[in-house]
């Protein structure tokens, strides 16, 4: 190395311009979209997979190998109620259910020892 003088090493040193030592703004443009892509994907199927259990409302929980209903009220009008279904108490749950699909859809589950949801159990059997 003594006899090279250091200009000469620094002139047969290869020079690297600033944007050789950055990534083609394609190439960024197209991994940020990626990421995008990705990152949407992973929200549409947390929404989509999440199960939507109204448990406030008394709605009956759509799994045939457990309990319906997690949460009951206590009654609703009966010129509201379109059918009433009750389920006997079993293997898959130890509870009766009563459950009212009301005239608008919505559905709810009724306490089955509430004195209103006793006296619209008795009426609908005498249907």
């Amino acid at each position: 190395m003594g006899s090279h003088s250091t200009k000469e090493l620094w002139n047969s040193q290869p020079l690297l311009l600033s944007s050789e030592l950055q990534a083609p703004k394609s190439s960024t443009m197209s991994r940020s979209l990626c990421q995008m892509s990705s990152l949407l994907l992973l929200c549409l199927l947390s929404v989509f997979l999440t199960p939507s259990v109204r448990l406030a409302t008394g709605a009956p929980v759509a799994n045939e190998l457990r309990c319906q209903c997690l949460q009951t009220v206590q009654g609703v009008p009966f010129k509201a109620i379109g059918s009433l279904k009750v389920i006997p108490a079993g293997p898959h749950c130890s509870n009766v259910e009563v459950i009212a699909t009301l005239k608008n859809g919505n559905q709810r589950c009724l306490n089955p020892e509430a004195p209103q949801v006793k006296k619209l159990v008795e009426k609908a059997l005498k249907r």
